[in-house]
């Protein structure tokens, strides 16, 4: 008797589960918020309403119709692998099937906000919240959305010490950048990646489950 949940559901579920998560999270800051409000949740926690045009915490390195395209390349191609290892008769470790899932799921994600937002939702800014429009009435084209970003850990906020070199007297934070629920899901799919599973990669081969999952 196939089990109810195989590996490639569990994946779906999990994809599905993160964007519900990281859509409603996103949807409501924008709505709800003017662009760099924030709200003190603890000393170290904020929840701070920023954009982005560029890469997971906030980086802008590429233009943004190129970076766009490149996420959905790969999501185009992280989706073909995924389904080609959990419809395979060899199944390999769920953990591994995890992990790609939560990386897929995030860069989903924000290529939602890159597609989409800037065809359904005003212009956020200081003064005024945004809010829902017409399709072709928003801030921006279609591909050229920014990022929401909201969550911010200010875990340590301190100086450097003066008679520290080119650094002295600067302030110093830790952690500085300002990210969302999707960025997290990458980022900690790819660091799970790299602490349980880096030695099959290294070795071109893949983390085979030591039992038979039937679908």
């Amino acid at each position: 008797m196939k089990k109810f949940l195989t590996q490639g559901r569990l994946a779906a579920l999990i994809v599905f589960a993160v964007l519900l998560i990281d859509q409603v999270i996103k949807i409501w800051i924008k709505t709800h918020m003017y662009l760099h409000e924030n709200i003190h949740v603890t000393d170290w926690f904020y929840i701070y309403f920023t954009e982005n045009n560029g890469m997971a915490f906030g980086m802008e390195v590429l233009p943004k119709l190129f970076l766009t395209l490149f996420r959905i390349v790969a999501v185009v191609l992280i989706t073909w692998y995924l389904h080609k290892i959990t419809t395979q008769k060899e199944k390999l470790k769920i953990g591994y099937v995890v992990c790609l899932a939560f990386i897929l799921a995030g860069a989903i994600g924000n290529i939602i906000d890159c597609v989409c937002y800037g065809e359904i939702f005003s212009e956020s800014t200081h003064y005024q919240i945004a809010s829902w429009v017409p399709v072709g009435q928003g801030y921006a084209d279609w591909l050229h959305g920014r990022v929401v970003d909201m969550f911010y850990f200010p875990i340590i906020d301190t100086h450097w010490p003066e008679w520290m070199p080119f650094w002295g007297g600067e302030r110093f934070i830790f952690f500085s950048p300002i990210f969302n629920f999707a960025d997290a899901a990458i980022s900690c799919g790819i660091i799970s990646l790299l602490i349980f599973y880096s030695s099959y990669l290294s070795n071109g081969t893949h983390p085979k489950d030591s039992k038979e999952i039937k679908q």
